[in-house]
């Protein structure tokens, strides 16, 4: 018998020089245009804050600065397949993209003289200003690729030199201020470019846009509208605070998301694999994760620990793992697309579906099923945010399947003994109507 190992992959060559050869020229020609328009437009608006005064102008960082050209080239190197090629790629142009767009739209000057360097650190930002002058400021494109380029790395490396690629990479953020190539602002708006970037163009699986549509479900409709007022009047009270206040615009961005994913993506759009969400989406999303987690606690002090509904199935919020390990739960079926679970030596499935929306008959049989499957390996707990609506339909859709309840009413009646406020609308009501039992268990319970 044949026992030899498949080969690693290897670096594709070909793919990734193509790529190099399009994105180095394009760079330099979108990058260049945007500085001649702004010098063009003789451009002098600044956003600057006062505190910005006392970082020191530091001449050596110009090293880890330029650094990021080699890196940028190099990331292609970790790339396996040709779908992580085309994905790194496309981060990068986009990134590319975004930013020159923003730069021709919302032009900016950098305010700060800078000193003199002598040396080979001299010569290094003489050949800088070359051809970078102080415009192309917020958002930095020198983040955005960083966070594209780290992440490519990051994820190659391991131990004593994953921590030097986290170093080197945090330097490279901080030689941004201290070169006086850039202001603050710069560094957390180039950070959003990068993570949107990351968040479009995930490295397996489809795009969030891949199977986009318009919801006609009129509940998502409705919420999707409400997020969107609440990222609006987020974004425009960071906007009309400033300075720290501008936390506030993340918010608006991350319920932004929500309200897209909501109106348009479906759960797809949280991007949640394996119990957690891709760093992108993870971190775009992180204020409104922390909101969806503190309402989730806030509801449920009252009532924390699940309830067991029969045979071994329990129904509750999502758990730690120290609520795992203590309810001796052997399996975890996670209905939640907005928070991540915790990970443990549990069987684990997840069935990710957007809060407030009421699932359907099939989405509800999936989740019987699955319930059944997890059953085989011991305990297992069925949870959503609140333990209250999602994964307690989930529950009754396992009860009716299996035959442990004959009627919906009576599903409920089950449900509600254990935890008294599960709600149940008409529209779970109607769907888990059509959930009839398999023949083998048509005598009903």
């Amino acid at each position: 018998m044949n026992t030899a190992t498949a080969p690693a992959p290897g670096i594709l060559w070909s793919r990734s020089i193509g790529w190099l050869l399009f994105l180095g020229p394009f760079f330099f020609l979108s990058y260049g245009f945007a500085n001649t328009m702004a010098a063009r437009w003789q451009v002098s608006n600044t956003l600057v804050y006062e505190w910005e005064r006392h970082i020191p102008f530091v001449p050596w960082t110009i090293l880890p600065y330029w650094s990021i050209d080699l890196f940028y080239g190099l990331s292609f190197l970790l790339c396996r397949s040709a779908l992580q090629v085309d994905r790194h790629a496309l981060r990068l142009l986009t990134a590319q993209l975004l930013s020159v767009a923003c730069f021709l739209a919302f032009p900016l000057r950098f305010s700060f003289p800078r000193p003199d360097a002598d040396g080979l650190f001299g010569q290094l930002f003489d050949a800088l200003a070359g051809f970078d002058l102080p415009y192309n400021q917020a958002p930095s494109l020198h983040i955005s690729l960083l966070i594209i380029i780290w992440v490519r790395f990051a994820g190659a490396t391991r131990g004593p030199l994953r921590w030097g690629v986290d170093a080197w990479a945090a330097l490279i953020a901080v030689s941004v201020l201290t070169t006086y190539q850039h202001h603050f602002i710069d560094i957390p708006s180039g950070a959003l470019v990068g993570l949107l970037c990351l968040w479009l163009w995930p490295d397996e699986g489809p795009t969030p846009f891949s199977a986009a549509r318009w919801t006609d479900v009129p509940a998502r409709r409705r919420l999707a509208g409400r997020y969107l007022c609440a990222a609006l009047a987020a974004a425009g009270l960071g906007v009309l605070l400033g300075g720290g206040g501008l936390v506030w615009v993340w918010l608006g961005i991350a319920l932004a998301l929500v309200a897209l994913n909501y109106a348009l993506l479906g759960p797809a759009g949280f991007q949640k694999h394996d119990g957690r969400h891709a760093l992108g989406a993870a971190l775009l999303l992180a204020p409104y994760t922390l909101c969806a987690w503190i309402n989730s606690r806030l509801w449920t002090r009252r009532s924390p620990a699940p309830g067991l509904i029969a045979d071994g199935v329990w129904l509750g919020r999502l758990p730690d793992s120290r609520a795992m390990e203590a309810g001796g739960f052997k399996a975890l079926l996670d209905l939640t697309a907005e928070l991540p679970a915790p990970r443990g030596p549990w069987a684990y499935a997840q069935l990710p579906w957007l809060d407030l929306v009421p699932p359907d008959s099939t989405q509800l049989e999936e989740a019987a099923t699955a319930i059944e499957h997890l059953h085989r390996h011991g305990p297992v707990l069925v949870c959503c945010a609140l333990g209250y609506s999602r994964s307690a339909s989930a529950v009754a859709a396992w009860l009716l399947a299996t035959g442990r309840a004959n009627s919906v009413e009576s599903a409920l009646a089950i449900l509600q003994r254990a935890r008294p406020r599960v709600v149940l609308s008409p529209q779970h009501r109607h769907a888990l109507a059509r959930i009839s039992p398999p023949p083998e268990y048509s005598g009903g319970a």
